[in-house]
Order: structure tokens, then sequence, then C-alpha cells
């Protein structure tokens, strides 16, 4: 199997990682995201549920019959022990129906979205061909996670501090967009990018061995 130039994009809790995504996608390039493919899973007869419910019990369930999202991000956060728990039941699937996704791919390149890229650098590596870091203040995640999931200061935190640390993020980074600014000053810099992925893919040819 081959998969296309691939682009390994990532930031922090509430970078702007979707924003960015969303822009790569208008402008022509194929994009997986492994929060989608998550989500997938653990919805209502999702392939993870009978692992998850093994490992969890019935209760982590909704009234739908999918995965109780906000109990079990509390759970987690609380708990390293449940979180890694989780994360193992998770991740490989994730990653293979990713491989799936990437075979398939017609478009110039993909942009493979991983929020913990760089803890799962290991077993992301021989997928993605350059790294792309979207970038912000600790204190504008902060705001921003608790705006979007009606979570207080203190879950934030939690989470924020379960992830990579932005310094390991943007040590691995080949590419980095400051999001700071606005979504117009956002979208000129996925443009920009969107402009020198397109000459790399080109220039590559021959796609990569796909990792088995």
């Amino acid at each position: 199997m081959t998969h296309p130039f691939c682009v390994g994009l990532t930031g922090g809790l509430a970078a702007g990682k979707s924003a960015v995504a969303e822009v790569f996608a208008r402008l022509g390039a194929a994009v997986i995201d492994t929060d989608a493919i998550a989500r997938e899973l653990t919805g209502p007869q999702g392939a993870a549920l009978p692992a998850i419910v093994a490992a969890f019990g019935p209760d982590c369930l909704n009234s739908a019959g999918a995965l109780d999202r906000a109990a079990m991000r509390a759970r987690v956060f609380q708990d390293a022990q449940a979180r890694r728990q989780l994360e193992a039941i998770l991740h490989p699937m994730i990653r293979e129906r990713v491989r799936e996704l990437l075979a398939a791919v017609q478009a110039p390149y993909a942009v493979v979205v991983v929020p913990l890229l760089a803890e799962a650098w290991a077993d992301y590596r021989p997928l993605v061909d350059r790294v792309l870091v979207v970038d912000c203040d600790e204190a504008d995640q902060i705001r921003r996670v608790m705006a979007r999931d009606g979570i207080d200061a203190d879950l934030a935190r939690r989470m924020l501090a379960a992830q990579a640390t932005r310094q390991q993020r943007l040590a691995l980074a080949d590419d980095v967009i400051d999001n700071r600014g606005d979504l117009d000053a956002l979208a000129r810099q996925v443009e920009a990018l969107h402009g020198r992925y397109l000459k790399l893919a080109a220039a590559r040819g021959n796609p990569l061995p796909h990792a088995g």
C-alpha cells in the first residue's frame, strides 16, 4: 500500500486545528481528522464500544448508546490510569482507520489532524512527511476551551497539563501557524503553506511505502 504526501497537523487544546483544517479542505487537500474517527468509533454501535464498556462498565454510555464523552472526559482527566486505558483501546483503531483513508486519497496531498501527535510520534512518524503545528498562548487555549466545552478553568488546566507541552510540539514542527490573530490572518498562513505543500508533493513524486 502507498500513501500520498502527508502533513501531520497538530496543536494544543483549542489552538485552532479545526479552523486550519477547514481552510486546507477548501483549498483541495484531503483532510483526515482523528477526532472525527474517534467519534465514529465511539458513536452508537461504534467499533470501540465493546472494549470500552468491558473496561469502564455500561455507565460510560449515554441514553443513545454512544460513549458519554463529557463524563468520560471528566473521568480520564482526573485519573491518568483511566486515560491510558482508554487511549490503549482507541489509538490503535484510530491509526488503522487513518491508514485506510490515506490509501484512498486522490488529492495532491493529505492533512491528518492528530491532537496528540507529539505524544504518539513514534506511531505516526512512518505516515507523516511534514509536521505543522498550530500555536497560540496557553492563556488563549484555556479561555477557548472553557467557552467551547462549557467547563471550568480547573478542568481546562488539567486537560492542558495532560498533553505534551508547547515546547515539545514546536520541537517537532517543520512549519508553524501563529493563531493569535483573526481568521483572515489564519487563512493567509494556510494559503501560503498550501502552495508550499503542493510543490513538495509534486517534487516527491513516487509515494513512500505505506506503514504496516
